[in-house]
């Protein structure tokens, strides 16, 4: 009688069990039906940190607006260059160096996308201002005629 017993119990419990599962996997799908897919329009964020700028004006394919645009954002957020140590240049000047350069020799610059960059940057940072004129004319100097 001890097994019959034990056998009854466990098919009452796997019985409780199964209506126990259908209980909870009916009303999933009955939700999954009702609901609605909302979506919203968000605006993507514009990542202003200075190496996805350098990479937006690296880009050979950035358009005339992408140019402008990276550049006032570079005057904006990281306009200001550390100061001189001493008689050396600031080693994060390189980088401001780099997208001199990178300026001067993209494919869908113009003369005042150059110069508006030049004078801002020159007007923000006095003490470097021989440097970025020489960092200009190296990117003018090295663009290639076609």
């Amino acid at each position: 009688m001890d097994i019959t017993l034990l056998i009854q119990t466990i098919i009452g419990l796997v019985v409780i069990l199964g209506i126990l599962v259908l209980i909870l996997v009916m009303p999933a799908k009955k939700k999954k039906q009702k609901k609605k897919i909302y979506t919203t329009k968000s605006k993507p964020v514009k990542k202003t940190d200075l190496e996805s700028l350098r990479y937006i004006i690296r880009n050979r394919v950035s358009t005339k607006e992408q140019l402008k645009q990276a550049l006032d954002d570079v005057i904006k957020y990281h306009g200001s260059i550390p100061k001189k140590l001493g008689s050396r240049m600031n080693p994060l000047f390189d980088d401001y160096m780099e997208i001199l350069i990178m300026i001067c020799r993209h494919p869908n610059t113009d003369k005042d996308i150059i110069i508006s960059f030049d004078k801002e940057l020159s007007k923000r940072n006095p003490e470097y201002k021989m440097e970025i004129n020489d960092s200009i004319k190296q990117g003018l100097d090295s663009r290639s005629i076609a």
